[in-house]
């Protein structure tokens, strides 16, 4: 690696230490994917990722065969993220409705590709910190706001805040003219808050990968990303003995395939990805009862000319939050060693955790302005979705629970070619 190059990655890596990380929800707690390019495409990319950022979050592998290679790349982005969440509750003192506050969240992503060795076997090492999940609502200060008996917001909705960030540096060999495998160190640091202030936790894991072009026109790609947990201490004071209690996270285990087709006669790139996320055996989410998700997703990529670029895809996930109706609001459940009332823990996972996107559509447009730096802009649009169950308060009134959410988000990136 040269001089020029060695800098680069010394720049790349300070500015992903310092960028802070913030992302909402769509596919479960977790963004589709990041950059425009892959977000526009529907967040596809396993098999063939259009950028370097792209490469280094969906599968490290990918970073020998991309169109920036054999050259070296580093991509910027911003996405502006609003969620729209309303909830409705109906329990003994009457009907509450509230909109949680709206704001637009700023994403950043950064990410860069680099050759290590010039003759076979082809090395490449990759860097990227982007925001990768997280999810929240705010009804403080609303109609369904509420203090319990210690002065602190119950763990039932009123305000919610994860954040997951990710620096990932990552390697990737190219074993034959078909074949290259690569792997991702993922640097993992999680922020949660619900009322008491935003506690921080860090963990570590890895993300192997493989991508193999089977024919002249198709490509494949398989990758893994391992469970990352993360304990977030005096979050809360769940079972109501006036002591803040811990809640453990854990970003679920994954596992993604994808098809690329990349016909010889057309400028196009159609993929197609299926995910898997664990959910079920991950701390925290099984504690709430989420199920396993599985993420199906198609993206196209169409070069107009040399200059213009059009991107278009389709991103859908069943929501994993599961339905518990005829809930007995005055039993107790447990959460990792502590008893909270279920009428609680129902609003808590259904108020205060609304993951339940389903629908996305995806638009984007790329300009190339010279052969050193190009431009993507990327839309997206989560179709509005509800969940509602029904049961009883804690003091054995009927009682229903009702979330809505929609998603928009206007993505802008620059890559630089060199």
């Amino acid at each position: 690696m040269d001089t020029k190059r060695i800098w680069t990655c010394l720049a790349i890596l300070a500015v992903a230490l310092a960028v802070p990380g913030l992302a909402l929800a769509t596919n479960g707690d977790n963004m589709i994917s990041v950059g425009p390019i892959s977000r526009s495409m529907g967040g596809v990319g396993i098999a063939s990722p259009q950028d370097a950022v792209g490469a280094v979050f969906a599968n490290p592998a990918a970073m020998c065969f991309g169109p920036f290679c054999p050259a070296s790349q580093v991509d910027g982005s911003l996405t502006l993220f609003k969620p729209s969440v309303k909830t409705k509750i109906v329990k003994g003192d009457g009907t509450h409705t509230a909109t949680s506050e709206e704001k637009v969240y700023p994403i950043p992503a950064v990410g860069m590709s680099t050759p290590l060795t010039t003759e076979s076997p082809y090395w490449r090492f990759g860097l990227a910190a982007y925001g990768v999940s997280g999810l929240g609502v705010d009804y403080r200060d609303t109609d369904v706001d509420s203090l319990d008996a210690f002065g602190n917001r119950q763990a039932s909705g009123t305000y919610t805040d994860l954040q997951r960030f990710k620096v990932a540096p990552s390697l990737a060999v190219q074993l034959s003219d078909n074949l290259s495998v690569g792997m991702s160190l993922h640097l993992h640091r999680a922020t949660l808050d619900l009322g008491n202030g935003p506690k921080e936790g860090l963990a570590v894991g890895v993300q192997p990968g493989i991508r193999y072009r089977i024919l002249d026109e198709f490509v494949l790609g398989f990758t893994y990303i391992s469970p990352q947990e993360v304990k977030h201490s005096n979050v809360s004071d769940f079972d109501g003995d006036g002591q803040m209690d811990p809640l453990t996270l854990e970003a679920p285990q994954m596992y993604g395939f994808g098809v690329a087709w990349e016909p010889l006669a057309l400028p196009l790139v159609v993929e197609t990805d299926v995910k898997w996320y664990n959910w079920s055996d991950a701390k925290g989410y099984k504690d709430f009862d989420w199920k396993d998700q599985w993420v199906y997703n198609i993206g196209l990529h169409y070069h107009v000319n040399t200059e213009f670029t059009l991107r278009a895809g389709y991103n859908y996930a069943e929501s994993p939050v599961k339905v518990h109706d005829n809930f007995d609001g005055g039993k107790m459940v447990s959460v990792q060693g502590k008893l909270m009332p279920t009428y609680y823990y129902e609003t808590f996972r259904i108020v205060g955790f609304p993951a339940i996107a389903e629908q996305h559509v995806t638009l984007g447009v790329g300009y190339r302005i010279n052969d050193t730096f190009s431009l993507d802009v990327s839309f997206m649009h989560a179709f509005e979705n509800s969940i509602s169950e029904s049961g009883t308060d804690m003091y054995g009134n009927k009682a229903s629970l009702e979330s809505t959410l929609s998603e928009s988000s206007l993505g802008i990136g620059l890559s630089w070619a060199f």
